[in-house]
């Protein structure tokens, strides 16, 4: 096929099964996540619907390539090498750039996975403070899976409180909730409004608000709804407020209207302040502590529960069928990111113990697969929803026991190489980040 014909096969996928409600914007250059508002759910979903109706097929480490932007870039994919003519785009996602002197280098590596962390971090590197260790708890942070056994990245049972007593401990600072659930949403906005209004040039006020009410806001999951912290600032213009997103590694103008519109949705309710001036850096024996607390060394509970997950559905548990496993899973790449959390840990542990850069690498290509397999895994069980056909159990029970074993390696030698760096630290007494269990 040539590209004009797998653009046209995209465009007959995207009308036709998948009714898709964006067609208006479609064209070769069409953006898929701005113009499109294709996630990357969707575009498995386009992968999946090409190879089912036309036999259109790629390898597993294409679906996970992420220099595809438009249209043109995903139909390339399926063309020989030397029929492509896509541009070298910069990568859209989280994977670790290539800094001068590797991990011992003067750069740190910059990874955001998870926007309450990103929010603290952010001070942190305002302050010039190394804010690697906050990391350590998002590779595993906790997630909840509803009664309809549905993986969802945010949910009542989640808190964030063990991540904000840790911070305090780590940075010697307070991070103070400002929300107050005893009261209405527009007494929370009116306390939201004060602290705006007063804050120093140092404050940080984090609110929750919804992403997707927020659509000038670009994000590659589209989620309905996306409950998401960020930092609004006052302007000189009333009406137009300066966001700081650092999760998204994004700051701009956005009208005050929409933002509080987005703040006031019923899907969200949360926020804290912070002074960025009274961080101190974390002791190493505090360090430590957190990472031993975080690093779960005999179980991935991220694989487990898609396990659990995977075996409601193959079982017709509570009256699912094979089909539901699409909602299911609705969620994973929000939470799949996430891994790429281990790359602090390997760095801030390679740096301290001065340990080799060419085996960081070789563990960061390592959690590259790992996050590689989890979409892997997305992508078969998307089939095995979409075409029924059990056969096809055994493979996405291959792929998790495959991610599995990635992901219980890359704990096992950090956690060797924590163990080393670490003995002789006296911990005392520790806020547990028991979620995380």
């Amino acid at each position: 096929m040539t590209r004009s014909d797998i653009i046209d096969a995209i465009a007959q996928v995207l009308a036709g099964p998948m009714q898709h409600r964006h067609m208006e914007a479609f064209s070769p250059t069409a953006r898929l996540n701005q113009d499109l508002y294709l996630d990357s759910v969707l575009i498995l979903q386009i992968f999946l619907n090409l190879e089912l109706e036309h036999g259109l097929m790629v390898d597993d480490a294409v679906i996970s390539r992420k220099d595809v932007v438009t249209i043109t870039d995903l139909a390339d994919l399926f063309l020989p090498e030397e029929e492509t003519t896509a541009a070298e785009l910069e990568p859209v996602a989280e994977p670790m750039p290539e800094f001068e002197g590797g991990v011992h280098g003067e750069d740190y590596y910059d990874i955001k996975v998870h926007c309450f962390v990103s929010c603290l971090c952010d001070g942190l590197k305002r302050r010039g403070i190394d804010h690697r260790p906050f990391y350590f708890g998002i590779w595993d942070a906790p997630f909840g899976i509803s009664p309809r056994h549905e993986l969802l990245y945010h949910d009542a049972t989640v808190s964030h409180e063990p991540f904000r007593l840790w911070f305090e401990r780590l940075y010697r600072a307070p991070v103070t909730p400002w929300y107050d659930h005893s009261r209405s949403k527009d007494e929370n906005i009116a306390t939201f409004l004060d602290l705006l209004e007063k804050r120093r040039e140092t404050e940080g006020v984090m609110v929750m608000l919804d992403l997707f009410h927020l659509p000038e806001r670009e994000n590659k999951f589209n989620q309905n709804p996306f409950p998401h912290y960020l930092m609004p600032e006052m302007t000189e213009d009333p009406d137009v407020w300066f966001i700081r997103d650092p999760d998204y590694r994004w700051e701009g103008p956005i009208e005050r209207a929409k933002v509080l519109n987005a703040i006031a949705q019923p899907s969200v309710a949360g926020g804290y302040h912070f002074d960025r001036a009274a961080f101190q850096p974390a002791a190493d024996a505090d360090v430590a502590a957190y990472l031993n607390e975080c690093l779960i060394r005999d179980r991935n509970p991220l694989i487990d529960a898609l396990r659990s997950i995977l075996a409601a559905h193959v079982e017709g548990r509570d009256g699912l069928t094979l089909q539901d496993l699409t909602s299911g899973l609705r969620e994973l790449p929000v939470l799949a990111i996430r891994k790429y959390a281990y790359e602090h840990g390997f760095a801030f542990i390679w740096r301290a113990a001065k340990l080799a850069n060419s085996e960081f690498e070789h563990w960061c290509t390592e959690i590259e697969a790992l996050h590689q397999e989890l979409k892997n895994i997305h992508f078969a069980a998307m089939k095995l929803a979409q075409t029924g056909d059990r056969r096809l159990i055994e493979d996405v029970t291959r792929r998790l026991d495959r991610a599995d074993h990635f992901e219980t390696s890359i704990k096992t030698r950090l956690g060797a190489a924590f163990d080393a760096w670490s003995a002789g630290f006296q911990d005392t007494a520790a806020p547990r980040l028991k979620a995380l269990g």
